[in-house]
């Protein structure tokens, strides 16, 4: 396994990644919310990249896994500054970005901000816009009266302890969304999307197809998938949608 190395930001803030260098586009891992490099999907593709001679990048965002960061502090724009700050210091020429959950709207947001060198995207259930969609219009009034009250509100996890949403990440995130208009990513794109996904619904994943300018959209649905993905059949459609657009 690669050492960790950290990229450092210069205002206190440090990356945590891991790179190898190898063939090909760039395959970049964005983890979702609350995920780090060290996930089973994330690992995954490392072992492919490596086995295949590819050159691949993992990292944490702030407040993930082993970068830096008071999770209290974070926000939309602290997660896509991290992800481009990664992909313009850590990778040189085509990139394609395999993007989890919110790392699917870290992908977007990089791919409109970055269209010269993303070559293509891998989204696993795209949690765009996931802050307002998914969480503030999905809360029922007594949380959204804590959140706007307290500025917090400790929202219980199925994987894990509660945890802060903020008020700053809400409305930060509001400045980010883009599923209202079109998205102008028009790289080839590969989604799968699990049918029994509780926390990211098909239906948003739809969503985010409707909103793409791409012509190039691939979606592949599993049944019985949940939010996860990381069994052995999934991570296998992982590796086939990366080899594709890799081409």
């Amino acid at each position: 396994m690669s050492e960790i190395q950290r990229l450092d930001r210069g205002d206190g803030h440090q990356i945590a990644y891991v790179k190898h260098a190898g063939e090909g586009p760039t395959v970049v891992f964005l983890g979702g919310f609350r995920s780090d490099m060290t996930g089973t999907k994330a690992m995954h593709l490392d072992a492919w990249a490596r086995d295949a001679g590819r050159s691949f990048l993992r990292f944490d965002y702030f407040g993930h896994g082993q970068s830096s960061g008071d999770w209290a502090d974070a926000t939309i724009t602290r997660w896509r500054d991290d992800t481009l700050a990664a992909l313009d210091q850590l990778t040189d020429g085509p990139l394609v970005l395999v993007g989890s959950s919110m790392g699917g709207w870290m992908a977007l947001l990089a791919a409109m901000d970055r269209p010269d060198r993303v070559q293509a995207l891998v989204l696993i259930a795209p949690a765009a816009d996931f802050t307002e969609a998914l969480m503030w219009e999905q809360f029922p009034l007594h949380i959204r009266e804590a959140i706007d009250t307290d500025g917090v509100w400790m929202a219980p996890s199925a994987y894990g302890d509660p945890y802060p949403i903020t008020k700053a990440l809400i409305e930060d995130g509001r400045q980010w969304s883009i599923l209202n208009a079109p998205i102008p990513v028009t790289c080839p794109i590969e989604i799968i999307q699990g049918y029994a996904d509780p926390d990211v619904p098909w239906t948003h994943a739809m969503r985010t197809v409707d909103a793409l300018d791409s012509p190039d959209i691939t979606i592949t649905l599993t049944k019985s998938g949940d939010h996860r993905l990381s069994g052995e059949a999934d991570l296998a459609r992982l590796v086939e949608a990366v080899e594709r657009v890799s081409r």
